[in-house]
């Protein structure tokens, strides 16, 4: 199938604790559990997919139990998946605990995603692809590596930094077209990369810079196009030729804000892809997948589909 989204990364079931309040250390307290699929490549992928642009999601599992269940997952989703399957490394797996204010505390084991190589990415799959999306939760060397490819082969190569490394490099980026952080990655990143000017700068700074000043911050980076998603704020794009704030949805009821990120990045692949590259376009269309996927419980199971996207944004 020659779909043009191909999504890169991780794979992680997810293990969820709902609770009202965090433990603090020593503290025991009750909550409720729920399992399923999750990984910032994976949800991205299944965002992307129920807009109704066809994906394929390109990963790593063990020969276990999660390994098996997350290929019925795929195959009922109608998404396109190739999956390397490891028989002495378990798949990733991610312990998420939810408040009741919809915030999340998330320890991951990344299990086969660090075992997956470069060369497991097929090259008739990237060729194919007009948009390659990356992660931080495989290894980083593999990463590079398909976002070198995939820009060789013609196809926009989209970076979401996530989770963020400390000894992030400037030489990271060098085959990066659309890098997509939130604040906290953002400044970790401005951080790794103006170490002698910029070493004390916060995410909780962002909201207080000019956006001149802040399409500066982004452009320092050396990539093209930066789009800093600001959680209800919406999101802020940054390109070669200008910058502009793309506000938040209104009227949402927060549940659980897990898979935001996930979902504003699978969701502006596919508007990549319906919008001809209309980078704002698909920042706005972003921002509507995004909105939704916080109005359920979970990450890859709130992703919406194409119908209520578009009930939303008309």
């Amino acid at each position: 199938m020659n779909n043009p989204i191909v999504i890169v990364g991780s794979y992680n079931q997810d293990l969820a604790w709902n609770c009202t309040n965090f433990p603090q250390p020593g503290e025991t307290i009750f909550g409720s559990f729920a399992t399923g699929p999750g990984g910032k490549g994976s949800n991205q992928a299944v965002a992307a997919a129920r807009t109704g642009v066809g994906t394929t999601f390109v990963g790593a599992v063990g020969k276990d139990v999660f390994g098996e269940a997350v290929k019925v997952f795929y195959e009922n989703e109608g998404l396109e998946y190739q999956l390397i399957e490891y028989d002495d490394i378990p798949t990733g797996n991610a312990g998420i605990f939810v408040s009741s204010s919809g915030e999340n505390e998330i320890i991951v084991a990344l299990g086969a995603n660090l075992a997956f190589k470069s060369e497991d990415v097929r090259e008739e799959t990237l060729s194919r692809a007009e948009i390659v999306v990356c992660q931080n939760e495989i290894d980083l060397g593999t990463t590079c590596d398909v976002l070198r490819r995939a820009r060789a082969s013609g196809a926009v190569s989209v970076l979401n930094p996530a989770p963020m490394i400390s000894d992030f490099r400037s030489d990271y980026l060098k085959d990066v077209d659309i890098l997509i952080p939130n604040e906290t990655e953002f400044a970790e990143l401005i951080k790794a990369l103006h170490s002698d000017t910029m070493a004390g700068f916060e995410s909780s700074e962002i909201h207080d810079l000019p956006e001149d000043r802040l399409h500066e911050l982004c452009q320092s980076t050396a990539v093209p196009t930066v789009i800093l998603t600001l959680g209800s704020k919406g999101c802020f794009v940054s390109t070669q030729d200008g910058y502009k704030t793309i506000p938040g949805c209104s009227g949402i009821e927060v549940v659980d804000t897990t898979g935001a990120g996930d979902a504003f990045v699978g969701g502006f692949a596919s508007g990549m892809v319906q919008f001809n590259k209309e980078i704002y376009k698909a920042a706005s269309y972003a921002n509507a997948v995004a909105a939704l996927s916080v109005t359920k419980p979970g990450t890859a199971p709130s992703m919406p589909h194409k119908e209520k996207i578009d009930k939303f944004i008309n």
